[in-house]
């Protein structure tokens, strides 16, 4: 089992950035990937973005193309999630993932929040 904690969240105006973190531990050797998910109140959680950890290609969601950047540092087994050009619609709280097989998440963090303000 991995164990991740995430922190970065905030309150931020529309238009700001904010970066959130993802800090893995335990069977850290068994990440094939790392995605973020969001879910804002009263709707579905939503897929945002994922990462392989080896090879570092990324997949984005439609709604966060060109203004979210996840990236990973292997050495530090932490998964960052650069987010610029924030919108209102952006607020919600920030789960982070890990699957050890292609879209298994089978480890979630406790989550995060980010509210955006207009």
């Amino acid at each position: 089992q991995v164990q991740l904690v995430e922190s970065g969240g905030g309150l931020v105006q529309a238009g700001g950035s904010l970066r959130l973190s993802c800090a893995a531990s335990g069977r850290t050797f068994s990440m094939y990937s790392m995605a973020w998910f969001r879910q804002a109140a009263g709707k579905e959680r939503e897929f945002v973005t994922r990462i392989h950890w080896n090879s570092a290609i990324t997949h984005y969601g439609d709604s966060v193309k060109g203004r979210f950047t996840i990236s990973r540092d292997r050495a530090k087994n932490t998964g960052y999630l650069q987010m610029d050009s924030l919108k209102p619609e952006d607020t919600g709280v920030y789960y982070c993932a890990t699957a050890n097989r292609p879209e298994t998440y089978d480890s979630w963090g406790q989550g995060t929040q980010v509210t955006v303000s207009s």
